[in-house]
């Protein structure tokens, strides 16, 4: 059965033999070392990505030693409910207890929030009063950014590259002329000296640790209000930046990602 229909359910191939449990079925599976496998979602890539991915790829694989000066950053959105997998939400009772969440649609309020990381170090968060836009992105970069990067070593910030994806503000001609006089060719991002490739949040070590981690304990127990929902992501920054190993082997975790990429051909 399940070399003909590899998703079929232990209970479903237990109706379809007759007079046995599905715990028979999964106990048999188990004897001939088959496991229940989960789906694992993916970045749906356009025509064209694959090419562009790999074209990245091979260029930090020809620059490892960039990895430490790569300035990573990236915004992201916390909401009020976060996000809740119902699937694993159950309740062991003997009679229905009928129990209820409280939801809240009618009552949304979320939070920008900006980081950034470099060698070892997190940096930020920065919470984003406004909606980031081409204009109000280009005075983030002009005039918050340095702030925030004062306690980066001149050495290292004299040889950094900035990098940041291919949101529509990130391309605003404000922000790439900045860059360009700034940064001159030492940025990546989407029209940039070393093209970012799009829809690969793979290749960021922001959105594949970072942003994760922190969001997985900042919904750890339910919050009720956005003045919660910010102190509760500058709480939780601080055990993350604390472990600056996992930082860098987050970073560093790029080489093996575009060995991986290259050889799935992007």
């Amino acid at each position: 059965m399940v070399e003909r229909r590899a998703r079929l359910s232990t209970r479903r191939m237990a109706y379809r033999i007759g007079g046995v449990s599905h715990m028979l079925v999964l106990r048999a599976l188990h004897e001939e070392d088959y496991y229940a496998n989960h789906d694992q979602p993916v970045q749906h890539l356009e025509p064209g990505d694959d090419a562009k991915r790999m074209d990245f790829c091979r260029w930090i694989q020809s620059h490892p030693e960039l990895l430490g000066v790569i300035l990573f950053t990236d915004e992201a959105s916390f909401t009020r409910d976060g996000v809740n997998n119902s699937r694993n939400v159950h309740t062991w009772s003997q009679d229905n207890p009928h129990e209820t969440t409280v939801t809240t649609f009618h009552s949304r309020f979320s939070v920008n929030v900006w980081c950034c990381v470099i060698g070892d170090s997190l940096i930020g968060p920065l919470v984003l009063e406004k909606n980031v836009r081409g204009d109000t992105y280009e005075v983030f970069l002009r005039d918050e950014l340095p702030g925030l990067l004062e306690d980066i070593p001149l050495m290292v910030r004299g040889e950094m590259y900035f990098q940041h994806d291919g949101a529509p503000p990130h391309y605003s001609r404000l922000a790439r002329e900045y860059l360009h006089l700034y940064f001159s060719n030492r940025w990546l991002g989407r029209g940039g000296p070393v093209a970012w490739p799009p829809r690969s949040p793979d290749l960021t070590p922001l959105d594949n640790y970072i942003w994760g981690h922190m969001k997985t304990l900042v919904y750890e127990t339910k919050v009720d209000s956005r003045a919660e929902l910010r102190a509760r992501i500058f709480s939780v920054a601080e055990p993350i930046r604390n472990h600056l190993d996992r930082i860098a082997s987050a970073i560093q975790s790029l080489l093996i990602r575009a060995e991986k990429c290259l050889a799935n051909g992007g």
